[in-house]
């Protein structure tokens, strides 16, 4: 059993309910959640109720985890959820006088036991601000205590490149105590957590842990199961959130590049807009760099995107200004509102530049429509995608040598795609509901696969069958849409300024 990787443990445990397979996990990792929860907890008593709920967790979910994913990341972000859910109010106000003894105390940086017990109040907060490659990485190296090369093995990268990223990671990992009034060179951080970071759970733990665990919480306390249902819950919630934010993540980050547009003649760019809409979208990064939005002067509405090292470029024919917006800001289209109407008028647009094409695409509305983007987060109604029942008969394994997607009145069809996806690839089917029922629909069916989708049910243009699709989206997937209201991130188009 431990020559097998996590993920064929998850496997085996899923499959044949192995408990020597769930046991083997709990070996791997207990130490690591029960420090986790202790560093927040600060009581070995509410530590060790965190770490049996998050592997009961582990246990309900193991099924559905994904091959690639790092085990570690995921125990982590669980035990973050489970003590939270447990004892917030008491542990905010432990924080707070442990942090006004803190400020108290100077840092010494020749002695890392020291260190240790001022940052590990922090720690944990720290480490969940990381972006998530960072965190993996720490947790495998210094929590896990495996070297660049394991760590390498795991990431599936080279080990200069693990190396890399410990190192990015730990700084930024010191910006943030820093922030925080803990100032320290880099190896007083390194040189500490490396010293204090990988712990063994107690003595007795990993057996009673898995033992409850694999019992799926039924021989445990009733606030650990609730504990255990509720991790479940914050974590299918996170997955939502995390969809709904990304194409702002990428957005903040294209943000930090400064561009330089380069003004073409206008006979250059038309004659660019001329290639085929089917052309490869790997095609795109061959194309000169230009930055242009201008009135329509074809007929076909189509884009065509490239996402990869040279950044991200569109082309478009003929489609309204909210479509641009969408790629310039990274917003699903249906995530898309106009303070005012929206302007009537068709345009192409292309943005093909090796870096910052968002950024400057954004400058090309401004300058052209007058048109600005700003983020508004605002409870709303919405709709969940949710699994009704499994192994439905639509959902077939993807062909990716077609790898296209289409839609017209009555028909939905995918060859290959996911059930979501972030910009600039608004092509899954969460993306399309979100079109067809004009509100914003959250992925919550758990699927990271790709597949091919053929949809059919009765409309005519013009006359959406909002049941027809819902019936059919039973019958053929097996999903639901189930209407709640809820905060959602917004782009809010209007006027400059």
């Amino acid at each position: 059993m431990n020559q097998m990787d996590d993920w064929q443990l998850l496997r085996d445990y899923a499959t044949r309910n192995s408990e020597e397979a769930f046991r083997a996990l709990v070996d791997r990792y207990a130490g690591l959640v029960y420090h986790a929860a202790l560093r927040q907890a600060g009581n070995p008593h509410t530590a060790e109720e965190v770490t049996q709920a998050v592997f009961i967790a582990l246990a309900q979910k193991a099924g559905r985890i994904p091959r690639g994913a790092i085990l570690s990341g995921w125990l982590f972000r669980a035990t973050r959820f489970a003590f939270n859910n447990l004892a917030r109010e008491q542990i905010r106000r432990q924080r707070r006088e442990q942090e006004a003894v803190m400020m108290e105390t100077i840092l010494r940086p020749d002695d890392t036991a020291s260190v240790w017990e001022q940052i590990v109040p922090h720690l944990n907060d720290a480490l969940d601000r990381l972006p998530r490659k960072d965190r993996e990485a720490v947790l495998v190296r210094f929590f896990q205590d495996k070297s660049h090369r394991e760590l390498a093995r795991t990431l599936g990268v080279s080990e200069d490149a693990a190396k890399v990223r410990v190192s990015r990671a730990l700084e930024k990992l010191r910006l943030i105590f820093a922030r925080q009034g803990f100032a320290m060179p880099s190896a007083v951080l390194l040189a500490t957590i490396s010293a204090h970071g990988a712990q063994a759970a107690p003595a007795g733990l990993t057996a009673s842990v898995a033992s409850v665990a694999v019992a799926k919480g039924t021989i445990g306390t009733t606030s650990t199961l609730t504990i255990a249902k509720g991790v479940l819950k914050i974590m299918a919630w996170t997955k939502a959130k995390t969809a709904i934010v990304v194409g702002t993540g990428m957005l903040l980050a294209a943000g930090t590049t400064t561009v330089t547009v380069n003004e073409i003649h206008v006979r250059q760019t038309e004659k660019l807009w001329r290639i085929n809409k089917d052309l490869p979208s790997d095609q795109i990064d061959k194309l000169p760099p230009i930055v242009r939005v201008l009135p329509t002067k074809f007929k076909s509405v189509w884009v065509t995107w490239n996402s990869g090292a040279n950044g991200d470029k569109f082309v478009g024919s003929n489609v309204r200004a909210g479509e641009i917006a969408a790629y310039a800001y990274g917003f699903p289209r249906g995530r898309v509102h106009f303070a005012e109407e929206e302007p009537t008028s068709q345009f192409d647009f292309v943005a093909t530049l090796p870096q910052g094409s968002r950024k400057a695409l954004q400058r090309e509305l401004k300058v052209r429509l007058g048109l600005v983007g700003r983020r508004e987060t605002e409870n709303m109604d919405v709709l969940l995608l949710k699994v009704n029942h499994a192994n439905a008969p639509g959902l077939k394994p993807p062909n990716p040598e077609e790898d296209h997607t289409y839609w017209s009145p009555g028909v939905f069809h995918s060859s290959n795609a996911t059930m979501d996806t972030g910009a600039p690839r608004f092509d899954g089917l969460a993306e399309y509901l979100e079109r067809y029922f004009k509100m914003p629909v959250i992925d919550q069916t758990d699927f990271t696969q790709y597949f091919s989708i053929d949809l059919r049910w009765k409309e005519t243009r013009g006359h959406p069958n909002h049941e027809g699709l819902e019936q059919v989206l039973l019958n053929q997937l097996g999903l639901e849409l189930v209407p709640t209201n809820m905060p959602i991130e917004m782009l809010v188009v209007e006027k400059a300024k």
